[in-house]
């Protein structure tokens, strides 16, 4: 196989960082270019630019876990050199996403809230689940983050919620109820509750609670190093080099929808 040039934005970030580590023991992959907002410093001989044309002339592919700014900036470049982009950035608008959305008409966009094999496995079954449980169980989305992490919910949060509402043919706007950050807080009927810490070093933590209170069902994944949504990234950006154009995600590439 070719080796796919790819281009890391949010370099100097916490993904940033493991990504081009990965990618330098990776033999599918040759790193062209790095960017971040801090530009001039260099790794592996590679000197980090501000996002600009000529950083992504000679990709194939780029890499984006920055900020939603900053990846609708790349974004642009991007449909004006017709180049493919893999987006874990989080805490995106409602405007953002029809953005991207947009772009996706013209260039091969692969979006996901978390890069992990077994989070969208989770939230193929949180779909399942939430379409064939009673509606007199109370459903709530527990979301464990580093205190580091700006968004919440999280992207991951988002999309088990998402799931819920899927399965419960509703739209996740309507269901959404309180937000409880770093404090305890109760189920709520008719609406999904998030659950959200912003503590210690956390890689991520999530679960989706199912309880009536006679009974209580939660769905959990545990992530124990970054790594994990790296080299999903990296699956992502060998997958989305056989795209054109369209916006596409993890269900798509493991064919879970």
């Amino acid at each position: 196989m070719k080796k796919i040039n790819v281009t890391i934005t949010g370099a100097l970030g916490r993904m940033g960082r493991i990504l081009i580590n990965r990618i330098s023991k990776n033999k599918n992959f040759k790193l062209i270019s790095l960017t971040d907002l801090k530009d001039g410093k260099k790794i592996k001989g590679i000197k980090i630019q501000s996002n600009n044309l000529e950083a992504f002339k000679e990709t194939d592919v780029i890499i984006d876990f920055s900020r939603p700014k900053s990846s609708i900036e790349i974004l642009n470049f991007a449909k004006k050199l017709k180049k493919k982009v893999v987006i874990g950035t989080t805490g995106f608008t409602k405007k953002d996403e029809n953005i991207i959305k947009n772009y996706s008409k013209k260039i091969a966009i692969f979006k996901s809230g978390n890069m992990s094999l077994g989070i969208n496995l989770l939230e193929y079954i949180t779909k399942i689940l939430s379409k064939k449980i009673p509606n007199n169980y109370q459903i709530g989305i527990s979301d464990n983050h580093h205190q580091a992490k700006i968004d919440y919910p999280s992207g991951t949060a988002l999309m088990l919620a998402n799931a819920v509402a899927k399965g419960k043919d509703k739209n996740l706007d309507k269901l959404k109820g309180k937000l409880y950050l770093n404090k305890k807080g109760d189920l709520q009927n008719s609406k999904v509750n998030f659950f959200i810490t912003r503590k210690g070093k956390t890689v991520g933590k999530h679960s989706v609670i199912y309880n009536n209170k006679i009974e209580n069902i939660e769905l959990k994944h545990t992530a124990f190093s970054r790594e994990l949504f790296a080299d999903g990234a990296l699956n992502a950006a060998i997958w989305i080099s056989k795209k054109n154009k369209g916006l596409f995600n993890m269900q798509d590439m493991f064919n879970l929808k």
